[in-house]
């Protein structure tokens, strides 16, 4: 093979952990590990949902040979220059993963390279991407006939990033009510053991501070309740990789976070281990401890919970793929929260006078548009019907902890959830079927 530049273009955190990494593993299987003849390059695009850690992970990848941060992405759209002066080769193939899909048509047309999109449920610019991979037959559907022969159904990419996870199930180790560590798992039958079957639940709160503020305090506060009235449920947080520990452990601190009072949230303290093959935990003032599971991604420890608590977001999106039963949250106590918004919504709620007036407009408008769109976790968007309930307003946790009881105490009602979860979902092998597709075109050259 001659010399030949593979460019990901991708976005969000999401898409880097779930999206660009079973992807750079695949094409590297298929177009070999030598990077002197074939070198792949990340760039980034920028995302309201970015943590600014993207551009670290993708290069830590050791697929990937370099990477550009989304700050510097528009000079490198509109002039075709990276920041520090990338060279490119006259052969390659530009992969779309996540942004605005218009990205690859430019960008592809700068550098004369062809153009693979990977689309999940929408598919635009038939005329000017060369191949599309899809995760469903339904998004051909939608397409003039004309342009038929560019779409090839690939599956699903998240289902193909949690199978890449790297993670042993058999050893996590969970923290008794003592705070002390205890392995209870079985590794060869992957099942929780505490005197009873054991019941891990996920808590999700979100990896921002505007979600973090209500998110941290209320998941805690509906774990005490759930745990007081049945005693074998344990609890993690996956902690999301741009979160320090003692940063998560202080929206659980009322005298650092007000709005933990408004949930009853009587605090939590962080217990980070003497060994470091220990795991950190969060101990509330009621004694229940809480493990800060720190590998990422979590996908296998996910797919052990019987059921999360989260945020919305991309979170939602990587439990659906799981297949993984879920209560998404969004608690509107915080009338505040919308002065962490970026853009000019954000600056009017922080003006002096008027700024609370403002949020609390805005604030009151935002609730308006959202229960009349519905839909606001990624499976039911996919299936257009709320499969997984989403709770907004002034959440109370011992509301929300009696919901969790009673899917506990019913199962039955968490294996319909997971069935229809897998159902909405493509197959599995995408990232292979991408790899392909990047080497069909390579080929054309």
């Amino acid at each position: 093979m001659t010399q030949v530049d593979i460019l990901i273009l991708s976005n969000g955190p999401g898409e880097v952990t779930t999206w660009v990494r079973p992807v750079v593993k695949a094409l590297r299987q298929e177009l070999g590990d030598d990077h002197s003849l074939v070198r792949i390059s990340v760039v980034l695009s920028p995302c309201s949902n970015a943590s600014g850690k993207e551009a670290a992970i993708a290069l830590s990848y050791p697929e990937v040979d370099r990477v550009q941060g989304a700050e510097h992405f528009w000079q490198f759209l509109l002039w075709g220059k990276t920041f520090e002066n990338w060279d490119w080769r006259s052969r390659g193939v530009v992969v779309f993963l996540g942004g605005d899909q218009i990205f690859p048509v430019v960008i592809g047309k700068k550098l004369g390279y062809r153009t693979v999109v990977y689309a999940e449920w929408e598919a635009r610019w038939h005329n000017l991407i060369d191949r599309f991979g899809i995760m469903k037959p339904q998004v051909v559907a939608r397409v003039p006939q004309k342009y038929a022969h560019k779409f090839t159904v690939v599956g699903d990419l998240m289902l193909e990033a949690s199978g890449h996870s790297s993670l042993v199930i058999g050893h996590l180790s969970l923290a008794n009510d003592k705070g002390q560590m205890t392995n209870d798992i079985d590794a060869s039958t992957a099942s929780y053991k505490v005197g009873q079957k054991t019941e891990l639940i996920g808590l999700l709160p979100g990896s921002k501070a505007a979600k973090l503020a209500q998110g941290v305090p209320l998941t805690l506060v509906i774990a005490e309740y759930i745990h007081a009235k049945r005693p074998q449920t344990r609890f993690v947080i996956p902690v999301a990789p741009t979160l320090d520990l003692p940063t998560l452990a202080s929206f659980a601190d009322p005298q650092k976070n007000s709005i933990a009072e408004i949930f009853g949230c009587g605090g939590a303290s962080l217990i980070v281990p003497e060994d470091a093959k220990g795991k950190a935990l969060l101990k509330t003032a009621t004694g229940l401890t809480v493990e800060l599971w720190q590998e990422n991604p979590a996908y296998h420890l996910l797919s052990q919970c019987c059921i999360c608590l989260t945020t919305v977001g991309a979170n939602t999106a990587e439990l659906g793929a799981l297949g993984v039963p879920m209560i998404v949250l969004l608690p509107t106590q915080q009338l505040d929260a919308m002065r962490s918004w970026d853009g000019l919504p954000g600056l009017l709620a922080n003006l002096p006078v008027v700024g609370t007036p403002f949020a609390k407009v805005i604030n009151w408008s935002f609730l308006r548009f959202v229960r009349r769109k519905g839909l606001l976790a990624w499976p039911n968007i996919w299936a257009q019907e709320e499969i997984v309930p989403e709770l907004m307003g002034k959440l109370q946790p011992q509301e929300i902890g009696e919901m969790v009881l009673d899917f506990l105490a019913h199962p039955e009602k968490l294996d319909d959830m997971r069935a229809k979860l897998r159902n909405i979902r493509g197959e599995s092998g995408a990232a292979q079927k991408i790899a392909t597709l990047v080497r069909e075109e390579i080929d054309k050259f």
